[in-house]
């Protein structure tokens, strides 16, 4: 498996544990890691930021950071510093988030999202690829210079076609979240590479998630699987996703075996490695975000054995 092409995401940790865990991820060789800001949580740029003043190798990537709260171009004037610290190394994922962190945490109206999201990326990558912005559209009106432009890729997050396709239109690629593989190649894949034809643009990559375990423990998997999935069963995105993917009952906010299955890889080394690989070839991924699920009453152990097992790839 090309390790270019797997990274890890894990939510665990403080801020100030995430950053000693990144910095021991990029001495181990892992690839990538992934941070969220979800709601008024932590602020993964910040973070990526100060990892990128102490590591050498390690591409980090935002999965993602909501686009409501935060105008693009500061987005821009924050991923031109970590850009200029770790030259190549920054991916940045924006998204809309949901109406129930946006309006709830922010009192923002979470209106017309993708409209939104659009016009979003067009000013942020223009400001952040070319350095000049001048747009005017329906939500954003920017005429300006940001300085140090660079060439970090825009990516957005994707559930359903519509996102998908918006992501062919205008972004340098989609990052799903708990798609079922099956589901990203029958859905999110064609949807990608229609909206890239509509653009007469090449297809960007497709980034897939999972959760992985490294335990053969099926019942402290569960435990910790329901434990962490439990909010996405909430959100009426993430259940209309599953639902489409073929699991009905998400509409009943339950973790059902087949869902489980379906977004969660557990087991031994070698089992978890060859359900990586499958899940990659099956969904046509270009690569993958696996989302370290702690069985264990030791998190931080449970980490150090997942970057140790990805890096190894």
């Amino acid at each position: 498996m090309d390790k270019g092409r797997i990274g890890i995401a894990f939510s665990e940790l403080t801020p100030a544990k995430t950053l000693e865990a990144i910095v021991r991820a990029d001495e181990l060789g892992v690839p990538t890691w992934w941070l969220a800001t979800g709601g008024a949580g932590a602020d993964a740029l910040t973070l990526f930021g100060a990892a990128a003043a102490r590591t050498k190798a390690i591409r980090m990537g935002t999965a993602i950071v909501p686009t409501f709260p935060r105008h693009p171009l500061v987005v821009a004037q924050q991923a031109e510093v970590i850009a200029s610290l770790a030259p190549g190394r920054l991916v940045v994922g924006v998204g809309p988030s949901h109406a129930v962190s946006v309006e709830g945490a922010f009192g923002i109206p979470f209106q017309r999202p993708l409209e939104h999201l659009g016009e979003y990326v067009t000013v942020l990558k223009s400001g952040l690829q070319t350095g000049a912005v001048n747009f005017d559209g329906a939500r954003f009106h920017v005429h300006t210079q940001v300085p140090y432009p660079s060439s970090v890729p825009v990516m957005v997050s994707a559930l359903q076609a519509n996102s998908f396709r918006l992501a062919g239109r205008v972004a340098d690629g989609a990052i799903s979240w708990i798609c079922p593989a099956p589901y990203l190649r029958d859905v999110a894949l064609p949807a990608l590479k229609e909206g890239a034809a509509q653009a007469n643009r090449a297809v960007p990559p497709l980034v897939g998630h999972t959760f992985i375990a490294l335990s053969g423990d099926l019942s402290e998997v569960a435990r910790s699987a329901r434990k962490r999935l439990g909010f996405y069963l909430r959100v009426p995105s993430y259940i209309q996703t599953l639902s489409a993917a073929g699991y009905p009952e998400a509409q009943r906010g339950e973790l059902t075996d087949g869902i489980f299955s379906a977004v969660v890889i557990h087991g031994d080394e070698a089992k978890v490695a060859a359900g990586l690989r499958s899940f990659m070839e099956t969904a046509g991924a270009s690569e993958l975000i696996a989302s370290i699920l702690p069985v264990s009453p030791d998190p931080e152990a449970d980490l150090e054995r997942a970057m140790r097992f990805i890096a190894s790839l």
